[in-house]
C-alpha cells in the first residue's frame, strides 16, 4: 500500500485489492446463506444484496481480524453476518423514510411493495442469528445480539425526531452512534475476538469503528446537501424531505437569524422539497457544512488514534485509510 496517506486517502482502491479475496469469499457465503425454498426472499434479497454497495462494514470485520492475524475462515462468515444484518436495516428504513431511491435504484419497497421488504428484512435478521450460532462462541452472539437491540433502539429515537425542530446536536449523535456507528463498532470488535485479544485491545478497535461510522455518516449528512442525486445514489435533499434534523440543519438554524431560523424551523416541521434551496442557501451562508466536516474529522482522527495498539501490517494501513478516505470522499 502507499506510503503517501494524504495521496492514497482519495480512493479506497488499496484497500479493495487488499482485502479482494476475502471479500469474494464473503460474497460466496451471502449467496449460499440467502437461499430460500421461498421464491420472494431469493428475488427480493438478492435485489438489495447486489445494488452496488460498498460492502464496507463486512470489509471492516475482515480487515480487523487480518490485522490481528487471523488465518482462520471464520471471520468471513461473521463478516457476511454483518452484511445481512446492515441489509435487513436498509429493507426497515426504506420502508419507514418511504423511500423510493438508493444507490442510483429504486428501493426494494418500490419494487416489491412495503409488506415483502419487511418480511425479508426480518429473514435477513433470523438468517443473520442462525449463522451466528455456526461460529460457536457466546462473545459473538453476545456482541451481535446487544448491536442488533441498539440499532433498532436508534431506529426509534431517530423516528422521534423526525420533524422536531427542537432536536438538540446531542440527540443527533446520540442517535447516528446508535443506528450507524455501532455496527461499524461490531464488525472491528468481532476482529479482535475471533484472535481471543485482551478486552482492552477489543475496546479500542471497537472504538475506532464506532468513531468510523460516526464519521461516515455525518459525511453522508453533507453530502445530502451538496451532491447531485448521480452521485449520491438517492434524492438530494431526502432528508430534509422527511423531515430528519441532521447536523447541518440543526447547525444553520443555531447560527442563522430570525429569519433563517424560522424558515429552516418551519421546512423540518413540515418535510417536502418546497423550500429545499433556500435551506441549502442558508446551510451554505451559515458554514453549516464545513461545521459538519470538522466534526467528521474530529471522528476520524479518534478512529485513527485507536489503531496505535496494532501491529504494523498492510491491514493496519488499510484500517486508517478508511479513516482519511471517510473524510473525503463525494459518494
Amino acid at each position: 500500500m502507499s506510503e503517501n496517506k494524504k495521496d492514497s486517502s482519495l480512493s479506497i482502491e488499496p484497500v479493495i485489492a487488499l482485502s479482494r479475496d476475502d471479500m469474494a469469499a464473503v460474497n460466496e457465503v451471502i449467496r449460499e446463506r440467502l437461499s430460500s425454498d421461498v421464491t420472494l426472499v431469493n428475488q427480493l434479497g438478492h435485489y438489495i444484496i447486489d445494488s452496488g454497495g460498498k460492502r464496507l462494514r463486512p470489509m471492516l470485520a475482515v480487515l480487523a481480524a487480518r490485522a490481528y492475524g487471523y488465518e482462520g475462515d471464520k471471520h468471513q462468515l461473521l463478516a457476511a453476518i454483518i452484511e445481512f444484518i446492515h441489509t435487513a436495516t436498509l429493507l426497515h428504513d426504506d420502508v419507514v423514510d418511504e423511500s423510493d431511491m438508493r444507490r442510483g435504484r429504486e428501493t426494494a419497497n418500490a419494487m416489491f411493495g412495503s409488506a415483502a421488504s419487511v418480511l425479508v428484512g426480518d429473514f435477513l435478521y433470523s438468517r443473520a442469528f442462525e449463522m451466528m450460532v455456526d461460529v460457536k462462541s457466546m462473545r459473538v452472539m453476545e456482541i451481535l445480539a446487544h448491536t442488533t437491540n441498539v440499532i433498532a433502539e436508534g431506529e426509534v429515537m431517530q423516528l422521534l425526531n423526525v420533524h422536531d425542530a427542537e432536536t438538540t446536536e446531542a440527540r443527533y449523535r446520540q442517535v447516528i452512534h446508535c443506528k450507524t456507528a455501532k455496527l461499524f463498532e461490531a464488525a472491528t470488535r468481532l476482529g479482535a475476538v475471533l484472535c481471543e485479544r485482551p478486552r482492552e485491545e477489543e475496546d479500542a478497535i471497537g472504538l475506532y469503528g464506532m468513531h468510523l461510522g460516526s464519521a461516515f455518516q455525518l459525511i453522508d449528512d453533507v453530502l445530502d446537501y451538496s451532491s447531485s442525486s448521480e452521485d449520491m445514489g438517492k434524492n438530494v435533499g431526502d432528508d430534509l424531505a422527511e423531515g430528519k434534523p441532521t447536523l447541518p440543519l440543526i447547525y444553520a438554524m443555531e447560527r442563522g437569524d430570525a429569519a433563517q431560523s424560522g424558515l429552516i424551523r418551519k421546512a423540518i416541521e413540515q418535510g417536502g422539497y418546497d423550500m429545499i434551496d433556500e435551506v441549502q442557501a442558508i446551510i451554505q451562508q451559515t458554514g453549516a457544512l464545513e461545521y459538519t466536516r470538522a466534526v467528521a474529522q474530529q471522528e476520524a482522527d479518534k478512529a485513527i488514534e485507536q489503531l496505535a495498539h496494532l501491529p504494523e501490517s498492510e491491514y493496519k494501513q488499510a484500517l486508517e485509510l478508511l479513516a482519511l478516505f471517510s473524510v473525503r470522499r463525494n459518494t
